[in-house]
């Protein structure tokens, strides 16, 4: 066995260690970089949009003069959105996962509709604008409605909800499958009284996230007919609607600085919206996580 050149390990470690430091600075670089650019971009909007904020402003509906401009419509059209969106979306995305991992014979058929719903998942969402319009607007006859923007948006949180749904069933071990069915249990008594259980908060925070993600989106729904200008509120599945996103984008869209004042208000609603989301988001994973 020969001897070990201390002098070079010694140059060897040295590079190394340069090399790790250079490293780190460069990721302490990015991270600082990207707050320094939220942290200007949330000082922006609190500085603009907080005089501007009150219960006026959330209660009244949008008109052409600023000093009366509200929130309302935009509101309460988002709620309805959600109100659809959320149930569909979930009892289709888990009820697919479910299937795919537990029910699915693993054979190419499978892996290519796995690959294809990781492929939709990155689709950008204006794809899902005309896929909606071209089905649920004029095949099934539902017009510009709330159902139709539902749906549309159903469908554009739903490869997301099953990848995630996906991931978390495959963290419940496949022991505890084993052992249900040592106790008698049949296939969907253990996956509704073991597996779903376990994976629920996992499945709740995808869920979770993917309707912030479509609290947020304008495209689909603009290329469905979503109105800009609402005075009214939703009655039922089958009105017009507007949007949060909407309803910011036609007052940034205006020459008039005040109406710039007002969508900086209404970002801080949204933002409190998605706050809150992501907050109920992570208490249920440390709430409700179970580990085996």
């Amino acid at each position: 066995m020969g001897l070990i050149n201390k002098e070079s390990v010694k140059k060897k470690m040295g590079s190394r260690i340069a090399a790790n430091g250079f490293a780190k600075f460069l990721f302490i670089l990015a991270t600082c970089f990207s707050l320094l650019v939220l942290g200007v971009l949330i000082y922006r909007i609190l500085t603009e949009g907080l005089p501007y904020l009150s219960l006026d402003f959330i209660t009244n509906f949008a008109s052409r003069m600023p000093e009366r401009a509200g929130i309302w419509a935009a509101l309460l059209g988002t709620i309805w959105i959600m109100a659809v969106t959320a149930p569909v979306s979930f009892i289709l995305g888990v009820g697919t996962a479910i299937y795919l991992e537990e029910y699915a014979k693993k054979n190419a058929f499978t892996k290519f509709v796995q690959i294809n719903i990781s492929n939709l998942a990155g689709v950008p969402s204006i794809v899902f604008g005309l896929l909606g319009l071209t089905i649920f607007v004029r095949l099934a006859g539902l017009g510009s409605s709330v159902l139709a923007g539902g749906l549309t948006m159903s469908l554009l949180i739903l490869p997301v909800i099953v990848v995630a749904s996906q991931e978390a069933i495959r963290t419940v071990p496949r022991e505890i499958r084993e052992a249900s069915f040592g106790m008698g249990a049949t296939k969907w008594q253990t996956i509704r009284r073991i597996v779903f259980p376990a994976a629920l908060p996992g499945i709740l925070t995808g869920t979770i996230l993917a309707l912030s993600r479509a609290v947020g989106e304008t495209a689909p729904l603009l290329v469905l007919g979503a109105l800009a200008y609402v005075a009214f509120v939703p009655e039922n599945l089958f009105s017009q609607f507007t949007v949060l996103p909407i309803q910011l984008y036609n007052w940034t869209s205006r020459p008039q600085e005040e109406f710039h004042m007002l969508a900086a208000s209404g970002i801080i609603i949204l933002m409190i919206i998605l706050l809150i989301m992501n907050s109920i988001a992570v208490f249920i994973r440390n709430k409700f996580h179970k580990r085996f």
